[in-house]
């Protein structure tokens, strides 16, 4: 009987998944460099020097803004790997911004949780028209838990159009049970609060994206969220944890149409 452990590492069990990290700060960095101007890094949202976001300016007036917010477990990775994945949203006359947050061990889930609150919320004050949010793994986590009632500003939350989470851990308590939980410090009592399973259903527009080559356990994960919100959930075949996120660079991709409203 597979362990805990072994259902939630993802890199040891798809191929080749040492290669995206890389892949990844390259493309975000030459996003970067040619947007110029248009590039706007180390927005402080507040008093950490991690508390910041990038915001990627749409040509003309932006028709809305797209929130990615990246995953790692809550543990790793900053917002300097995903600015490409903002290329669909400008794409469609939008604008994008990626948060950065504290990570755990120094904090707390809960507290990440807060904090992208906080971001979204500074993001939502420079912007007008409506919000998309997009996360992936503990990102995906991260953006469903925004749909909380207790967690964002009515005025930002009614502004949520549409929400992806993609492959996201949308039950936590499992991961108790884990070596990770000697990072992470989840209780019991967090691991039940901080699971979007365990919130009501949204009001936001919400499609759940998984790979059909993703784990297991996060297939498990996505189809328990879709069934508790009543949320569509796609799976796309030949696409595994790594590479499901590349639709976002795709202005006609399902995934960017679906955000934007089209």
């Amino acid at each position: 009987m597979q362990s805990l452990d072994e259902a939630y590492e993802i890199g040891a069990y798809t191929p080749g998944s040492e290669r995206y990290p890389p892949k990844w700060e390259a493309a975000a960095s030459a996003f970067r460099a040619a947007l110029g101007p248009r590039a706007e890094l180390g927005l402080s949202y507040g008093d950490s020097a991690r508390k910041v976001f990038d915001f990627f300016k749409a040509e003309g007036p932006a028709r809305g803004t797209l929130v990615f917010v990246h995953g790692g477990y809550w543990k790793s990775f900053d917002r300097s790997s995903w600015s490409h994945l903002g290329a669909g949203a400008l794409a469609s006359g939008w604008a994008a911004a990626v948060p950065e947050y504290d990570l755990c061990p120094d904090v707390r889930i809960s507290e990440i949780t807060a904090q992208i609150a906080v971001a979204v919320s500074r993001i939502a004050e420079r912007t007008q028209g409506p919000i998309a949010l997009a996360g992936h793994s503990a990102g995906g986590h991260l953006v469903a838990r925004m749909l909380d009632p207790l967690v964002l500003p009515e005025t930002v939350r009614s502004r949520i159009s549409h929400v992806a989470p993609i492959a996201p851990l949308a039950d936590l308590r499992p991961l108790m049970q884990t070596q990770k939980n000697e990072i992470l410090r989840l209780d019991a009592a967090e691991a039940a609060a901080e699971s979007p399973v365990n919130m009501p259903r949204p009001q936001a527009e919400v499609k759940i994206w998984v790979g059909a080559d993703e784990r297991p356990a996060l297939l498990e994960q996505a189809e328990a969220l879709s069934k508790v919100w009543g949320a569509q959930q796609v799976i796309v075949p030949a696409r595994h944890h790594f590479d499901i996120i590349e639709a976002l660079e795709t202005p006609d991709s399902d995934m960017m149409q679906f955000l934007t409203g089209r």
